[in-house]
This record gives C-alpha cells, structure tokens and sequence, in this order.
C-alpha cells in the first residue's frame, strides 16, 4: 500500500526506553519531521496487588519511552512538524484495575501540554477502543467495554479525529465512541463526574432523568455514604434488607452495563451474570462509595449473589450480635445469624434412627422414579437391552463370542439409562460449553436431587445456606476418555466436568448447600458407604439434612471389555444371583438418591418418613485371598457390626436384599455368610428371605446399594417381597442347610403382625474390598393390623393440615411429578366460576387454584401434561389436596399459570388446554420477572383515583 502511494517503508527493531537505541536511530534519519508514539503493554491488577516492578514495566513501554523521544528530538533539534503520543482514555476517565496503565497514560498528556507550553508541536490522543485491532480487542476487555457504553471506533474515522486534532494544534484530545446513555449512569453511579458534567450528552441524559416520574437524587437512592446509614436507622429489618439489596443490585447493574437493577436476580451468582474478577473489583468499589464502607477485595467472591451480599452489608450496618438475635429469635444462641441448634451445639444422638423422607431414581428399564422400579420388580419385568447405538460406540467391532480376544466384548446387552446425552443447562444455570463438558453422571445428579427435594415437600430453592450435606457414592469417570479426544471444545471446564470430587460439590454449589460435601469411590459398595457416612454426620450434627446415594454412566464399553478379558459376564448379560446357572455379573447403569433427615426432625418438619435407617456398618477385607476376592468374615463381621449399631437381634430382621451379583465366587461366599448370621436361631417359618434387585436391571455397580435400598423401601411399604429372576435352582455350591436363608423364587406376601415392623438389611461389597450393610425398617405410625391387607398408600398431602402435624401425623403430599425444563405468556381468560356461583365443591372450596410453573414457555407445558396424566391415572386424589401440594411444596420459577376451576373435570381440561398451548377461561399464567419478590396490592376505589395511587404505590 505504501509503495502503492511512492512512499518507502523501512522498519527498524528498537526498544524505545533505551536512549543509546533510539539515539542512534534518530541519528539514521535524515530529514525527520514527524514522530509517532504508539507502543504500550498491560499488566492490570487491583491497586493492592500492583509490585513496583508491575508498574515500572508498564511505564516503560508509555512514559519512559515518551520521554526518551522527547528529550532526543530536541537535543538534535530536530523540525518537527508533529509529535503524537498514542495515549488512552483510562488516564483521562480511569478504569479499575489499570492504575499502572492510568498513570502512564497521563503522563503522556501532561508530556504533549508541556511541549506545547514551550512551543514544539505535541499532541496526545488519547483513544478509545479500537476495533479489528488494539489493546482493548480481547474477548474479556471487549464485553467489559460494551457494559460501560465504551464502543469500538471505526478505525478510519478515528485516523481523520487525529488528523485534525494534530492541525488544530490541541495538546491533549481524547478520541473515543461513547453510549452516553449507558455510560453516564455508570460511570456517576457512585459519584457525581465534574468532569463530564458540562458535556452537551450529559446534560441532556441528566435533565431527562430528572424529568422522569418518580426520579430520585443520590442521597434518596442510598449514593449517598453519609446518607444512607441514617435513611437505614430509621428503616424496619425487612425494609432495611430491601434497601441495601437494591443498592447492591444498583450497582451489580451498573458493573455488567444493565439497564437497570431489575436485570439483577438476587439469587444469581455474580459470576453467572457475567461479573469477571474486574468486575468483582469495580463492584466492591462502587459499593465502597455507596455505603461509606471499606470492603474487602474478596467481597464478591465471599458473598456471590446480590441476596448473600446484601445479608453480609447488613450485619456490617447493624452488628453481627444484634442481627444474630432478631433472625434466630430473642435469646436464642447464633452463630453467623444461624440458630445454634441448627449447627448442632447440643450432643450428638449417636443411636438416633434416620429418616428416609424422600427419594428419586433412574434405572434400566425406562425406570424414572421409586414408583416405576416397583412397578417393574412387582411385574418380574427385565431391564436390560441391547448396547445402546447413539453413545458412539462400535458394535460391530465390540462384539466377538470369543472371551480371549482383545478389545471386544463377548456380551452385548447390559442395563442402558435412556437419554443420558440429554440435559437441560439452563435449568441449572449452566452454559452449553460447561454443560458438554460435564460428566453425564453429574447432570444426572442434579436432576435426581431436585426431583428428591421436591418429593420430599422441599422447595430446591429454599435450601440455599443451609447445613445440607451432599454424599455421593461414585466408581468411574471414563467420560474423560471422550473429551479428551476434543478437549478445545471443553478446554476450561474439563477439570471440573470430570473430576470425582466435584460430583458432590457441583450439587452443593448448584443448590446453595453448606454441609460437608463428599464423594465416595469404594466401587460397588460407594452408595451404601455414602448413606453410612451420611447417617453418622446427621447423628453429629454436621448436618440437618442430607442426600445420599450413587450414580453410574457407562459413557465407553470400556468395563464390558475389561471383564471379558476376565471372563467374569454372564454371556447373555443377567444376573442370576445365587442361582445353581450362575455364570457371572450383568452391568448395568443408573442412579438412585435419598433424602435423610434425623427423624426427629422431620417429624418437627411434617416431612413423610418412608423408612427409617435402623443401622450402617462398614469394613474392610484387609489381607484376603487376592485384592478383588470377597471375604466371608469380612462380610459377617460388617453384618453383625450393623445389627449391633441397630441394637437387634438377625431374627428381628425379615429379608436381605443382597450383593447378589451371580457370579460363580462371589455368591457361595456371601450366602454363607448370610447363613452364619441372619440364619441362626430364627424360627423354622420365619426364614430370612433372600433377593436381589440385579437380576432385574444388572449391576448398577455405584449405584447398585441405593437401588437395594430403594427397592426395600418400597417393599416395606407394600407389604410385598418380589420375586428374584433368572433363578433356575439354589446354587449347588452353598449349603442352605446351614441356616434358615430362603431365595425369593416367587413373590412372597409380608405381612405385618402387631408389635413387630417389618425390617430388612441391604449388603454391597466394592471390588476394593469395602463392605457395608444397612438395615432399614418401617416407618414408626405404619405399621398394618394383622387382619388388614397392604395396600399401596397414596402420597397425599392433605389440605386441612395447614396446622403444625403432630409427632405422630406425618404430613403427605401429592406427588404431583418431577420438574422439567421444556417464555412466552400462557396469558390470561376469565373464568366462568369467578362470576360468583357461590357453589361448593365435595372437597370444599366451590374454587380450587392449581398452581404450576415453569423455567420457560415449553416447560410450563411439560408440566402440565405430568400433572394432567398424574393426576388422570389417580382417580382417589382430592384435587383439594393436590391444590395445597402444589400451592405449598413446588419450586415458583418464572414461568407460572394457574388453573382455576371448581371440579375435578374441569381442572383437567384446563390442563390438557395448557398443553396444547391454549388459554382457555379459568387458567391466569405470565412470566414474572426477576426481583425482590416483592407484592402490591391496589384497592383503587373510585376509577379518577386509580391513576395516582397506582402512581404512588408502583413507586414505593
């Protein structure tokens, strides 16, 4: 282009802070009239974290060099006709983060005023963002500059803006594309700016805002330090609280370049809202200014929603001790504003029984909840299938009938979860890159703990800061093996997505959950050892709730290979435990999760107890024949270890659900050891019934324990032992005549008697050689007449119960179905039944409301469908009953409609009408819209009234 133009171009390496460099390359140029400075490097960091040697480099490369060229040019007397310094907006406006870079830029423009003082020519620009190119151009700086209104400039024009400010002669002109609207309320938020004050932009933005209805000055909106301490004295706690989280969300707005501080959810991590750790420094000195305060610089990452940081501000403005008192109740003892008895001051109960309030699962088999996994094990159904073709895998090349070949498999059918490469990141506020890179078995835990909360009558979201403890049972993370074979799709999060530990802690994280969080690997055994482990910390007090469970996903065939080599499958992939054609395990996969709570507790809570733990115990193998041969002692040490920890005797307990994985080793030993144990001293008609849930689903291998214990529970409550498949006859190598141990071969009534529950133990041993054992047991208040018949008890939460339970009443709640994230408004029609009829209903009310919601638009109409086909299928439900469930134990997401109707046919209508995605009379829906959650109510009188105090009330 140069030549283009008959200009020669000659470039030359030097360091320009080096006066001999550039001393003799001015002495290389002949005839030189114009000097260009235009080098510069970053190394932002907050102010405290600046070293001298930080700021030395930074001022090399600006004002050092600067100075070098200017003493030079005028030893050498040289004619210039320009001398331009390529400076920056930050050393005219400022910017976090960039003292350094601020400094040196201002010395730049003080540097260009001098020389014009003296009369040589100088002009300093100091620029914008330039696009296609420049300092500001990398994907972090470029979005910052965007949410302050700082635009990328044309390069051209800004070339032609230089131009001009150099033939007019001005010193100092600073060049940059500016959204005065987005930027002024920005950069003024904290303070007033003499500096832009008299600009024409900035006037007319600042007699348009106070020309708005309602428009407030700083002191009104808490800008005012000295200001706001007086405005929150007089204020109630909750009108405090509200205060200080709209300053905060101001400000949060002001940072990520929002319109306003509706766009900020309370309950959203700064992080997820786009806040970098820039914005974490400009957030905590705009709160500074705000609140007259001396935050710390960790304040965003200690405190990371507006809610928590508000919480935080708080306490500061009134006193830990005072906030403390009124949030726990006068006289209470607190601990961070948290009652001491919820810390667990008082001593632990080391016997205390635990409560099964909840639970969730997915299993082969189309299995998506405890209710579908009976309704497969009470038909004798089967599980298993096929190897599954969208997971990627090579099934003609995996398969080969031949044990001794490597690579392949002599199996090719095993328990497959449906749809594990599906998963709804915006539910859980999780990009699409994080979310790919996510092990499957994480998603799945996130899923199923939701779906376990809300069967437990427990919001998900009303959790958050509560000493809820995570234990998860896990034994593989071969997803890394697919990501690693693209790892700059993930690059960033692959740490995170496969990493064990953070199974747990993503739950933890995810829901707001504060107790221990802590991920389990003993193989087989892992969620038997993570319910161990969470029953001890709910018995310490670590914790006042937990989730226990194990998840598997076998996302490589990697284990089918393994155990080929090993010869240890059963050739048609079933489990035939304790069977006399016992040929080895069947793998399969899922997830199983339970809600435990102290049983004292959830009675105080009103939460439905399905069972009760009775006892846990966990060993080790230690020097066994081979590291992956099972132990008989081990196994019976572990069993009586759990009765003793349950104070019973073996005959107290009625079935076991077993190991129970039909291999030809593994069985004879466990049996036995059932036998010197469990089968002692029984009466002869009282046998210990034996089963297994693998001969169903497979080898869920991590997941394997919860499934025994989710099966049991279940049963318990059905009065029904179901029968063990594939079981041709008892294994010939086990002497049943040793005790009184019998196998499930057909399904078995198990009826209660008076005076006795029915109690069953749950056994998993890890290939590590970890064994652990559970006994579980009836829920107190359940136990059935002897002359009555078991019958399965619908969940249902009764809306006449609005009062505290008693100890003895558990409350229950409709399960009305998970939650599903499927926004546009539903909209609203008028129903016929608000016209008055005043007619009553056989439950009661003549108008019921059922309340459903959603994340988005799709959502609210998946829900729908759940709750119409649930509800369908259960003719016994009261839809009184349903109507207070849904009104008083579902998460309220954004996406809400209500169904209004005065009977049972008509509420269903309304659904199937939702689902369709119509608006029939009687169903009021919406979005709502992020906030404080804050509701008014207009009684508005005369209609010439409505309009003012409509006014004054949005106002407030």
């Amino acid at each position: 282009e140069f030549a283009a133009l008959g200009v020669e171009l000659e470039v030359a390496a030097c360091d320009v802070a080096d006066r001999g460099a550039v001393a003799e390359l001015l002495g290389s140029l002949p005839g030189l009239s114009a000097v260009v400075h235009a080098a510069g490097v970053l190394d932002d960091g907050v102010l405290e974290g600046l070293s001298p040697e930080r700021v030395a480099g930074v001022l090399r490369a600006k004002a050092d060099a600067a100075a070098v060229l200017d003493e030079l040019t005028r030893e050498l007397a040289l004619d210039l006709d320009a001398f331009i310094l390529f400076s920056s907006a930050a050393g005219v406006l400022g910017n976090e983060g960039q003292a350094n870079y601020s400094a040196a830029n201002a010395f730049l423009d003080a540097l260009a005023q001098q020389r014009q003082d003296l009369g040589l020519p100088a002009t300093s620009v100091a620029w914008g963002a330039w696009a296609h190119s420049g300092m500001a151009m990398d994907d972090a700086a470029s979005q910052q500059l965007h949410r302050t209104g700082f635009l990328e400039m044309d390069p051209e024009q800004a070339l032609t803006e230089m131009a001009q400010a150099v033939g007019r002669g001005e010193a100092a002109v600073m060049v940059a594309d500016v959204d005065w609207e987005r930027f002024v309320p920005a950069f003024t938020a904290a303070r007033p700016s003499p500096l832009l004050a008299d600009l024409p932009e900035v006037r007319e933005i600042s007699a348009a805002s106070a020309a708005l209805p309602g428009a407030r000055g700083a002191a009104e909106t808490g800008h005012d330090a000295g200001s706001l301490a007086e405005r929150l004295a007089g204020l109630s706690r909750a009108e405090q609280r509200d205060h200080l989280l709209q300053v905060v969300r101001t400000q949060a707005a002001t940072v990520l370049g929002h319109a306003g501080p509706q766009a900020i959810d309370p309950g959203r991590a700064f992080k997820d809202l786009g806040c970098d750790s820039l914005g974490a420094v400009r957030l905590r000195n705009r709160l500074n200014a705000a609140t007259g305060l001396r935050l710390p610089a960790s304040v965003v990452y200690d405190y990371p929603t507006a809610a928590d940081l508000t919480g935080y501000l708080l306490g500061v403005y009134a006193g830990a001790e005072k906030v403390a008192e009124t949030e726990a109740g006068e006289g209470a003892p607190t601990v961070d504003g948290i009652r001491a008895g919820v810390l667990g001051s008082t001593a632990p109960a080391a016997d205390e029984p635990i409560a099964i309030v909840s639970m969730s699962c997915r299993f082969p088999g189309g299995v998506g909840s405890p209710e579908d996994l009976w309704e497969l094990l009470a038909g004798g159904g089967d599980g298993l299938s096929a190897f599954p073709a969208e997971r990627g895998w090579d099934l003609d090349a995996l398969y080969d009938p031949d044990p001794d070949r490597s690579g392949t498999s002599y199996v090719r059918e095993g328990g497959f979860l449906d749809d594990v490469d599906r998963f709804d990141a915006a539910f859980f506020g999780i990009n699409p890159r994080e979310a790919l890179a996510m092990d499957p078995q994480q998603r799945l835990l996130l899923e199923t703990s939701w779906e376990a909360f809300e069967r437990a009558g427990i919001d998900p979201r009303s959790l958050r800061g509560s000493k809820t403890g995570v234990f998860v049972g896990s034994n593989g993370q071969d997803y890394a093996t697919l990501l690693r074979q693209d790892p700059g799709a993930v690059e960033g999060y692959l740490g995170t997505g496969i990493a064990a530990s953070v199974a747990s802690g993503r739950v933890s994280y995810t829901f707001g959950l504060e107790g221990p969080a802590v991920t389990v690997d003993t193989a087989c055994s892992s969620s038997l050892v993570a319910l161990h482990l969470a029953a001890q910390s709910l018995r310490q007090r670590e914790c006042t709730l937990a989730l226990a469970g194990g998840v598997t996903v076998m996302t490589t065939p990697e284990v089918f290979v393994e155990f080929s080599r090993q010869r240890g499958l059963a050739a048609d992939g079933r489990c035939k435990a304790f069977a006399a054609g016992a040929d080895g395990t069947g793998w399969g996969e899922g997830i199983g999760v339970l809600v435990l709570e102290r049983l004292s507790d959830a009675r105080r809570n009103g939460h439905e107890v399905l069972a009760v733990v009775r006892g846990t115990a966990v060993n080790q193998d230690g020097a066994s024949n081979g590291l992956t041969a099972p132990n008989g002692p081990s196994q019976q040490r572990v069993i009586r270890q759990a009765l003793a920890q349950a104070r019973l005797t073996p005959d107290q307990v009625d079935a076991v659900e077993a190991h129970g994985t039909g291999t030809t080793l593994g069985d004879p030993i466990e049996a036995q050891a059932l036998l010197a144990t469990y089968g002692q001293g029984r009466a002869e008609d009282r046998p210990l019934w034996l089963g297994s849930v693998k001969s169903n689903i497979g080898h869920t291998q991590a997941a394997a324990g919860a499934a025994g214990v989710i099966k049991m529970v279940m049963a318990l409550r059905q009065g029904v032992l179901p029968r063990t498949l594939h079981v041709d006859a008892p294994s010939p190598h086990v002497d049943w005549s040793a005790g009184a141990v019998e196998l499930l071969t057909e399904e078995r009534a198990w009826p209660s008697e008076a005076g006795r529950v029915r109690r069953a133990g749950v056994s998993s041993f890890g290939v590590s050689g970890t064994n652990a054992h559970v006994i579980i047991e009836q829920a107190p208040g359940h136990e059935v007449p002897v002359d009555e018949v078991p019958v399965d008890e619908a969940v249902v939460h009764k809306a006449s119960a609005v009062e505290a339970p008693q100890p003895d009443e558990p409350v229950k709640s409709v399960d009305v179905g998970k939650s599903v994230d499927v926004a546009e408004p539903i909209g609203v029609g008028e129903p016929e039944e608000l016209r008055g009829t005043g007619e009553q209903g056989a439950s009661g009310p003549g108008l019921l409301p059922w309340l459903i919601a959603g994340r988005s638009a799709g959502a609210l109409r998946a829900q729908a469908e759940r709750l119409r086909s649930h509800v369908a299928a259960r003719p016994e439900l009261e839809p009184v009953d349903v109507a207070f469930t849904l009104a008083t134990t579902r998460a309220a997401m954004d996406h809400r409609a209500v169904v209004l109707a005065a009977d049972r046919p008509r509420l269903l209508d309304s659904l199937t009408a939702i689902t369709q995605g119509e608006t029939p009379a009687g169903v009021v829906g919406g979005c709502v819209s992020g906030g404080s959650g804050r509701v008014g109510f207009l009684f508005s009188g005369q209609g010439s009234q409505r309009v003012g105090m409509g006014r004054v009330l949005y106002g407030a």
